[in-house]
């Protein structure tokens, strides 16, 4: 239970957030927010967040061939594209099956396809990451989530899922931000911020311990490292980024 000056900081908060608090209410903030606000916002924070965190991009994605299938092939799921910021990383002449809950980021997707010629883009699914049922049991060879398990409704049937499609030996790789230590000022205002920024940017949890839940998941390998990317003017800092392999 949050104690009384948290609830008492988040009450200013949700005070100068009443309008989105009111809209909300009324059922018009979240198709505004989806259509229109989320992926304008997100843009600009990927930009800031690829800058960042490139280095350790590189350093994530840098084996992913070794993780072709036996025909020489290499595909990737990638759980809530976004902006398609990972695409850059990618092997050449890999298969890339995108999947995103909102369809609202075609204009930037676009985009980002346009830049990475060197990626073969297979086709693009409106999908939780609880409900990829689209995709074939053991059909990829790796699966993708950046950002993502932050938002998503429950975490675990979403590497249920990451486990389902991926074939025996593949890798579901992450780079996620992630609460920080609970005795820690920047875990306060973790708890400060949560209702509000929730709201705001569509699901986003501040305080989710993800990697207790790689953890407890059925993968034969976990590698995972927790690191720090600062976001200016945001409570979002720690980060854990790895890969496990089923």
């Amino acid at each position: 239970m949050p104690g009384l000056g948290v609830l008492l900081l988040r009450a200013c908060l949700a005070l100068l957030a009443m309008p989105i608090y009111l809209l909300s209410f009324l059922g018009f903030w979240q198709p505004f927010c989806r259509k229109v606000f989320f992926p304008f916002v997100l843009e600009k924070i990927s930009a800031i967040h690829e800058r960042k965190a490139k280095k350790m991009k590189q350093e994530l994605f840098r084996n992913l061939v070794d993780f072709k299938s036996p025909s020489g092939e290499l595909k990737l799921l990638e759980i809530g594209t976004g902006c398609g910021m990972n695409f850059q990383f990618y092997p050449p002449g890999c298969k890339v099956t995108c999947t995103d809950i909102n369809p609202n980021f075609e204009q930037t997707l676009s985009r980002n396809m346009a830049k990475n010629q060197h990626v073969h883009y297979e086709r693009f699914l409106v999908a939780p990451g609880e409900d990829l049922h689209q995709v074939p049991s053991a059909s990829v060879d790796v699966v993708i989530c950046t950002l993502v398990l932050c938002s998503v409704h429950n975490v675990n049937g979403t590497l249920k899922e990451a486990l389902r499609v991926l074939r025996p030996g593949g890798a579901f790789y992450f780079l996620e931000h992630v609460a920080d230590s609970p005795s820690s000022w920047k875990y306060f205002w973790q708890q400060v911020c949560y209702p509000t920024w929730k709201l705001i940017f569509d699901g986003c949890c501040l305080t989710r311990e993800t990697w207790k839940n790689l953890e407890q998941a059925s993968f034969s390998e976990l590698k995972l490292q927790h690191i720090s990317i600062a976001l200016p003017w945001t409570p979002v800092r720690p980060h854990i980024m790895g890969y496990a392999v089923k």
